[in-house]
């Protein structure tokens, strides 16, 4: 059983929505596959990735065509019910997302604008061939959905961004973006492109942060992590900590009491992947090891993909969970 089966499988929405996917899957994968082989300019080209999108939310899924808003404002696609906007949508021409790890992250910050411009607490990003969704929570992106759209089947984590999963709160997850969009090896590089909105002081795109009070406004950014490239920033990361569990230097950054467990979270994920976590390094700097503490009072841990340095390696399977492209 999945993770979503398990946390939603009683629910007659999910098992009806379930039932009606896998119902409607091959109808929509011919329609998507006859959109994508047309000979079009880029802007037509662009303007089908958008139809296929609406294909899927309007019949895969059971939203209602009148909820599927095109170019609402700036955004390319905004899902609404009864009034209520519920998710911003950045639609990229066909194949332009899947392998290239910047172009999403460009994407991302794009659909972070406009969602904050009409106060939207969701944001995705699709080519028509992957679609990531994640919720806006606490300054940080909180992940929802990762699938692929020319899967043979349905994938089961569409039922988040149905009419009645899209307000589910989803299972606790981590979407490896890199390993999901296959990589192949290359280089990760800055790819801001023209008019990209950097932060006046670092120079560095949202993603560098670990807070993002609004998408909009690089000020209040704070708490920089990551290097231009989206590696972890050595010198800064550390220093990102001391500011949550001991303010760093004194410095008050200015983030909401309620987000620092999510920051710490994302600052923790980044400690690991330099190895300098305690369970990861026994003799590791007291600023990772406060981390660490942090992180074991509030129980969040498992979010980090780590087991407590005070309890055997059966913790094991307490680690994140990795959502696959379906």
């Amino acid at each position: 059983m999945s993770a979503i089966e398990e946390a939603f499988g009683h629910l007659a929405s999910y098992r009806k929505c379930v039932e009606r996917m896998r119902a409607e899957w091959p109808g929509f994968a011919a329609r998507r596959y006859q959109r994508l082989q047309q000979r079009l300019s880029d802007t037509a080209i662009e303007k089908s990735a958008e139809n296929v999108l609406e294909d899927l939310f309007t019949t895969v899924l059971d939203w209602p065509l009148a909820d599927v808003l095109l170019q609402e404002g700036r955004a390319d696609v905004v899902l609404s019910r009864a009034g209520f906007k519920r998710l911003v949508l950045e639609v990229k021409k066909p194949g332009s997302l899947i392998w290239h790890r910047p172009a999403v992250n460009k994407a991302l910050e794009q659909a972070r604008r406009y969602a904050a411009d009409q106060r939207v607490g969701a944001v995705a990003v699709s080519d028509a061939t992957m679609l990531y969704a994640a919720d806006i929570a606490n300054g940080i992106l909180r992940d929802r959905a990762l699938v692929a759209l020319d899967s043979s089947q349905a994938p089961e984590a569409l039922w988040l961004l149905s009419v009645h999963g899209i307000y589910q709160r989803p299972p606790v997850v981590a979407v490896d973006l890199d390993v999901a969009l296959a990589c192949n090896g290359t280089a990760i590089v800055n790819d801001t492109g023209t008019g990209a909105l950097l932060h006046p002081k670092y120079k560095l795109g949202m993603r560098c942060f670990a807070y993002v009070g609004d998408a909009g406004d690089a000020h209040t950014w704070k708490l920089p992590y990551l290097l231009a490239d989206g590696t972890p920033d050595a010198k800064r990361l550390p220093k990102a900590i001391q500011c949550i569990v001991t303010s760093y230097r004194g410095a008050n950054v200015g983030i909401p009491r309620d987000a620092s467990s999510d920051v710490m979270v994302l600052l923790a994920i980044a400690a690991r992947e330099l190895r300098k976590l305690p369970c990861q390094n026994p003799s590791t700097a007291t600023a990772y090891r406060d981390a660490h503490e942090f992180l074991e009072q509030w129980n969040l841990l498992s979010r980090v993909g780590c087991c407590s340095q005070h309890t055997s390696s059966t913790n094991d399977n307490n680690r994140m969970l990795k959502l696959p492209v379906e």
